[in-house]
Order: C-alpha cells, then structure tokens, then sequence
C-alpha cells in the first residue's frame, strides 16, 4: 500500500503497489459499467498522480473510448449529462459524487482549432476531435498527468510518455513543446503552478522558461474557468503556497 511522503522527497524506488484498494470504489463501478457495456475505460490524470504519492484524491477523471453520446446511452439521462461546447465531455452520477468521463483525443489540427477565421491556430478552440488511449496520452498537458490505470483490466499503469520517471524526480514538463503546450491553453500556466506549490514539484527547464515568457496569456483565460480553478486552490489545503508560486513567477498580477 501507499505510504505518505515528503512532498520534496525524489521518488528513487519503485511506487509502492497496489493503489486499486485505495481507488474510491463508486469511480471503479463507472470504468466496469463502461467496460462491460464494451468500451476501453480508465482512470486517468492527477488521481492516478495523486495514488502514486501516497495521497488521497479529491476528484476521479475518467478516459474512454466511448463518445459522450455513448456515455449517456450506458448510464441514461438521468445518470449522465453532456456538458460544453470547446471539450464536450459527461459527467456521471454514481455514489453520490460527480465523475468527469472525457473520450480519447486526438491532437487537432491547425484548422480544427480555429476559433475565428483570423485565428493563429495555435489556441485550441475545438477540441472534439476523438482518437486512441495512444493519441490521447500524447497531447495532455504534463507528463505527470498522462497516466492512465487500468483498474478491470491486468495493464496496471500505463505510461506512455515518461510520467513516472518525471514523477520520481518532482518535475513538471509538458508533452511536448512548452511553448505551444501554454499557447493552447493559458490555464495550464496556473496548473503548472499548482504542481509547483501543492506538490513541491520543480519546472523543468524549458518549461520554466516558456512560462516566464507566456504569464500575460492567462488572461485569454474565460473568468468562469479561472474562477472554478481559484475554488479549487482554496479547497487544496495549500493555497498559500501555490499563491506564493503565482507571485515568484509573476503569474499573480494577471491572474488577479
């Protein structure tokens, strides 16, 4: 079982195994429902993170190859509803808790990702374009949330880019090019961040220097994603220290 650590301790050993007997069983039973019904399903992102760390977490994400459509179609209306427009995605009722089940994706294109036709392309207005657990792994947006557990199946962790070497050494990189990873999507500035302060957690540099340079852009950012994200700092126990990252890497002002 998972043992607690320092949250600036490198993880130098093998993570300690199993994390199923500590995965909140309502988030199993949605991953079996899907599998049952015939989709590839996992958990995914900062609670697979979260487990490996020793830590509890606070909310489950869900990956699947089902389409949002077929994720109500197993759990019905009353159990499922489909939100947004840019990444639609469902959220499932189930034990009294809300789970996000987003499909595998795939990296859109140039053209997909236009907002407007004066648009540079590079933030990412469209993100509904559906791929495989591959395609899907390699365009999130930090190594350490690019683990996926397979929970009914015999696969355990599923790594595909280096997240849990990244993981034994604290650091924060991006899949891929820092620079266009921020250019995307300017919340993942502020998410970084939160790594850098809940976590402990160090930038790696090329990723230090691209956020140093792309602070600015997090007011591109909607206000009601920026202010959902700002209750989710209070409610992590350590808002202090992620507002302190804020300010060390001159991310307060504009997020402010």
């Amino acid at each position: 079982m998972a043992q607690s650590r320092s949250r600036m301790e490198p993880l130098d050993k093998p993570f300690p195994m199993p994390i199923r007997d500590k995965i909140r069983p309502a988030a199993i039973a949605v991953v079996k429902r899907l599998v049952d019904n015939g989709y590839d399903a996992y958990i995914v992102g900062g609670a697979v993170r979260d487990l490996l760390l020793g830590q509890t977490p606070k909310d489950y994400d869900i990956a699947t190859s089902a389409s949002p459509e077929e994720v109500q179609a197993v759990f019905g209306r009353r159990g499922c509803r489909i939100i947004g427009r840019r990444f639609r995605l469902a959220h499932v009722f189930s034990g009294g808790d809300i789970y996000e089940v987003s499909t595998f994706r795939r990296e859109p294109t140039a053209s997909e990702r236009r907002g407007r036709f004066d648009d540079d392309g590079i933030m990412i207005w469209n993100d509904n374009r559906y791929g495989t657990l591959e395609e899907d792994a390699h365009r999130r947006d930090f190594t350490v949330n690019s683990l996926y557990y397979d929970v009914t199946g015999k696969r355990g962790i599923i790594d595909l880019v280096g997240g849990i070497d990244d993981m034994r050494q604290h650091i924060v990189r991006t899949v891929g090019d820092p620079a266009v990873r921020l250019e995307e999507d300017p919340v993942r500035l502020l998410r970084a961040l939160k790594l850098v302060g809940q976590q402990g957690f160090t930038l790696a540099p090329e990723l230090n220097t691209a956020l140093r340079r792309h602070t600015a852009s997090i007011r591109l950012a909607s206000v009601s994603r920026l202010f959902e994200e700002l209750l989710k700092i209070f409610f992590t126990g350590r808002s202090l220290e992620i507002f302190t990252a804020f300010a060390d890497y001159g991310l307060l002002e504009h997020f402010w």
